[in-house]
């Protein structure tokens, strides 16, 4: 009688062993790597950008200050000081090293359009894609290609 009641118990215990044998197999065949997987991945990696951020440099150019325009009768002058970081390819960084003084000049003569109250109403974002736009038109005019992707706005007081 004593064997009777064992037999269930033990017929239930063999199963669930069973089945996390059968769980713990699964779970190994649908992890392991499959052999496609690697080379998928490194195809997604070697898709040509403009300029990768890995492969970025960033080159400053600190302290550009700007007096703003002022309406006429206004006691006070006012000022915009900004600093820029132009994204460029590494091959280019040199170049863009050198051209700091023509774009020191060419965000000077673009800011100083400005008034203050223009000035504290645009936001950083539409500041940024005007500035890459005045970049981009004064490289037009000259005939020269950019020799940075995009231009930042890594600081930005207005007084």
């Amino acid at each position: 009688m004593r064997k009777r009641r064992f037999l269930p118990i033990l017929a239930f215990v063999a199963g669930g062993v069973c089945l996390a044998a059968a769980g713990a197999g699964g779970a190994w065949w649908l992890l392991r790597a499959q052999p496609g997987a690697e080379s998928a991945a490194v195809a997604v990696q070697e898709k040509p950008e403009k300029v990768v951020l890995h492969d970025a440099k960033y080159v400053s150019l600190d302290k550009v200050i700007v007096m703003l325009r002022s309406r006429p009768g206004e006691p006070l002058s006012h000022y915009l000081a900004i600093d820029l970081v132009f994204r460029t390819a590494v091959k280019s960084e040199k170049t863009v090293r050198e051209q700091l003084p023509l774009l020191r000049s060419i965000a000077v003569r673009f800011l100083s359009t400005y008034t203050m109250e223009q000035a504290g109403m645009i936001s950083v974002d539409d500041l940024t894609t005007a500035i890459n736009g005045a970049y981009a038109q004064s490289y037009a005019q000259d005939e020269a290609p950019m020799p940075f992707s995009d231009v930042m706005i890594g600081k930005l007081v207005i007084e």
